[in-house]
């Protein structure tokens, strides 16, 4: 960190070509030198803001890399998802194809009893012309 030297002694002999009394130019100078020395040991220096930003950097570059690797995770489990999901389908298909052929059977096999139970009806209630 860089420091900023104060001329204690010039700002105190300005004040004092100014009018204002030795005694109080010196402790006006003294006491102004401590503040800025207080206050300026806190601000940050170009070398700590580069620092600061290399830093970020370099964490938004891991965010990135780690962003990545979890998109691609997400794709490959949507993918396993959606192969689960077209298999289940096809299997209901087939599912309700083997329902839909056996109520068609049973209503053929259904239609046919009926016929043949009203041709034996027929037999007993014979028609005279």
């Amino acid at each position: 960190m860089s420091t900023l030297t104060f001329d204690t002694l010039k700002f105190a002999n300005r004040l004092k070509t100014a009018g204002v009394p030795a005694v109080q130019a010196e402790a006006e100078a003294d006491a102004l030198s401590e503040i800025l020395e207080t206050n300026l040991s806190e601000l940050s220096t170009k070398t700590d803001l580069r620092e600061v930003e290399t830093n970020l950097r370099h964490e938004v570059k891991e965010l990135e890399t780690g962003l990545r690797h979890e998109i691609g995770d997400l794709r490959h489990d949507m993918k396993e998802s959606t192969s689960a999901l077209r298999q289940e389908m096809s299997n209901m298909r087939f599912e309700l194809l083997r329902w839909l052929i056996g109520l068609t059977i049973a209503q053929v096999g259904l239609m046919v009893g009926l016929f043949g139970l009203m041709i034996g009806l027929l037999k007993f209630f014979p028609i005279n012309s």
